[in-house]
């Protein structure tokens, strides 16, 4: 492992830099430790923006500058993107909206609300951003909206299978075969086994990858039973539950994320700005961890081929009567 005070950036490096929500490409003119007392400390580089004037120039932290690579080139592009998408939304959604809606506003996906399982179809129909959605007296809504949010990036072609799977289950009533080929547990280990070694060894980018990672295993054997599910899906739910829990168990299956895949880990990533929205966590915490969402989906997005089903199973006459409960 590098010596934590062996510079990540050497001295004119072209970098991508984090100002806010968005990065901008700049060069590295200087480094110094955070804390001139302590030699070995962590490291903070001056940079200059490009294009920009030297009155601009800013000792930042390692955690806000990214390498000058083509992903996240692509990266920068696509926050870029959303950020335009979600100003021409919201000003656009401000002027259509009543006054009384107008402050019931929260970030989201690209999909708006995930809604809960039994009406998942507003998630997958609200193209346009956000959306305003009444919540029971006992929510604290006041504090919630002074919670930091986060607008998820998801590729196109995910959006594009998502409104296809919606179509599959609810509209021609068929299902996602289980268990999956390749499930969602071995997508994300899959992932992680292609971008751990582009992070530095013990590096703190390494650490964060490996906590999201894992909190995205938790999360999805969490909430697939609770919000990940069309109502059509519930009783296949009921039918595969005993292989990860009860006698008759499979040691194979540990989980739900041992037993569904791409399909329901897609339909977490559109559920987690609201997930998100009700966690303590910190603007800054948000921001870095959206970052990782957002590479995570764009990878998942270019290797869609290999791990989302290619045919849906046709449910059969006795179970479609009894999800209609006939």
């Amino acid at each position: 492992m590098a010596p934590s005070n062996q510079p990540a950036y050497a001295k004119d490096e072209r970098v991508l830099c984090f100002h806010h929500d968005l990065l901008y490409e700049a060069k590295v003119t200087d480094s110094k430790p955070v804390d001139a007392s302590d030699k070995k400390g962590p490291l903070q580089y001056k940079v200059h923006y490009k294009g920009w004037k030297n009155t601009w120039d800013d000792w930042v932290p390692q955690d806000r500058l990214r390498k000058l690579s083509e992903e996240n080139r692509e990266l920068a592009q696509n926050l870029r993107k959303e950020m335009d998408n979600l100003r021409h939304h919201t000003s656009r959604d401000f002027k259509k909206a009543p006054t009384s809606t107008r402050k019931n506003r929260t970030g989201g996906s690209d999909y708006g609300s995930a809604g809960g399982s039994e009406e998942r179809q507003s998630s997958v129909q609200a193209f346009a951003g956000p959306r305003g959605q009444k919540r029971g007296r006992d929510f604290d809504e006041e504090s919630f909206h002074t919670r930091p949010s986060v607008r998820l990036i998801v590729p196109d072609h995910l959006k594009a299978l998502l409104v296809d799977d919606w179509e599959n289950v609810t509209k021609n009533l068929q299902l996602v075969p289980l268990p999956s080929k390749t499930p969602a547990n071995k997508i994300l280990a899959h992932y992680l086994h292609e971008e751990l070694p582009k992070r530095r060894p013990g590096s703190a980018e390494a650490d964060i990858l490996e906590e999201v990672v894992q909190g995205v295993r938790d999360y999805f054997d969490k909430c697939l039973g609770r919000i990940l599910l069309y109502r059509f899906e519930r009783d296949q739910y009921f039918d595969v539950r005993p292989m990860w829990e009860g006698g008759a168990a499979d040691p194979a299956f540990k989980g739900p994320g041992d037993v569904y895949g791409a399909e329901h880990l897609c339909r977490l990533f559109v559920s987690m700005p609201e997930l998100i929205a009700q966690t303590n966590m910190d603007q800054q915490s948000v921001t870095r961890l959206r970052e990782e969402l957002a590479k995570l989906t764009q990878w998942l997005g270019k290797h869609s081929a290999r791990f989302f089903t290619a045919e849906y199973e046709n449910a059969s006459q006795e179970y479609i009567e009894k999800a209609r409960g006939v």
